[in-house]
């Protein structure tokens, strides 16, 4: 089951996808360079199925992430109210009302989640200012039924936010390994996204129950911040997605041009640059700065449409679409 958003004048409304069939955001209109020819479809092959849209929550505000959890749960997270929901056979009910734990302006709030059912685990990424404005990444223990977080722990902090924007954030549980990992934004500092010390405009990589940087990390070693880094040079990370060969793709919000979709690497540097200052001309991948820059798998070129979350298409009923990269599209970030 897909999940999309449907706005309205009154409220927002969460729709579940009964029979999938449309791309929220559309596809790539070309192939990605680091994308076989072969997993590509061209537009005379794209029949898409018909979609039923039935709503399943009414009067939400600001919803920004939608997991699964078991007995046909959803778990939703709304950015400003930071309210975590339980959305079952029709019905929402408030897991948790975390707003007075969270800090919340503009673009930063309740934002993320990953829920791991079986170990009945869930993740958070959400402003605090405890300390001083950042965005930090905290879990919870959940009880069987669904009805109440305990056993909160912080177990990433010090991701840098100013006034709110750009605080990304994005969350995802690798399937593979015991890692989490953290998509952030760069905060609207200029300096940020190449600074291996800061943790904005980064993607971050930890242990999903210490917090510890995972041992493959490409600065592990390190005594600073940077032994959490995967990869930098990013803008504002807002999609995670993993794909069945196991390769970890972001997407990324551009300027004025550019969202980004790009296959992740380790130790990789996409090119985010706009420094002095924070001048928001320059290239989203900058192939003049020193070193490697990795190219982007997709970009949207001029204008942007604010790709935000992804999913890889799986299922027979997608027909020639099956295997391609499902993204969803927001304003204002």
């Amino acid at each position: 089951m897909r999940l999309t958003v449907r706005r309205t004048r009154a409220s927002v409304s969460l729709a579940a996808l009964l029979v999938t069939g449309s791309l929220a955001g559309g596809l790539p209109t070309g192939p990605p360079p680091s994308v076989a020819a072969a997993d590509t479809v061209s537009d005379r092959e794209v029949r898409a199925p018909q979609l039923r849209v039935r709503t399943v929550a009414r009067g939400l505000q600001h919803p920004w992430d939608v997991q699964q959890a078991t007995a046909g749960r959803l778990v939703v997270s709304e950015r400003d109210r930071a309210r975590i929901s339980v959305v079952r056979k029709g019905e929402r009910r408030t897991l948790a009302d975390l707003s007075r734990l969270m800090w919340v302006s503009g673009e930063t709030g309740l934002m993320s989640l990953a829920v791991d059912p079986a170990a009945r685990t869930l993740w958070a990424c959400h402003g605090s200012a405890r300390g001083g404005t950042h965005v930090q990444v905290s879990r919870w223990c959940v009880d069987r039924r669904w009805t109440r977080l305990s056993s909160r722990r912080t177990l990433l902090t010090g991701l840098p936010s100013t006034s709110g924007r750009h605080g990304g954030c994005r969350l995802l549980l690798d399937r593979d390994s015991d890692a989490l990992l953290v998509g952030t934004g760069d905060a609207a500092v200029g300096t940020n996204p190449r600074d291996l010390d800061s943790l904005g405009g980064k993607v971050l990589r930890v242990h999903r129950r210490t917090g510890a940087p995972m041992s493959g990390n490409p600065f592990v070693g390190a005594s600073s911040a940077r032994r959490f880094v995967w990869t930098y040079g990013h803008r504002n990370v807002q999609g995670l997605a993993q794909r069945d060969d196991g390769s970890v793709w972001s997407v990324e919000h551009g300027s004025h041009r550019d969202d980004e979709v790009n296959r992740l690497v380790a130790g990789g540097d996409y090119g985010w640059n706009p420094v002095p200052g924070y001048d928001e001309t320059v290239p989203m991948t900058d192939q003049s700065l020193a070193g490697e820059q990795q190219d982007a798998a997709w970009s949207s070129g001029t204008p942007t449409i604010a790709t935000s979350g992804a999913a890889w298409v799986r299922g027979s009923r997608w027909g020639a679409l099956e295997g391609t990269l499902a993204r969803r599209c927001a304003e204002g970030l």
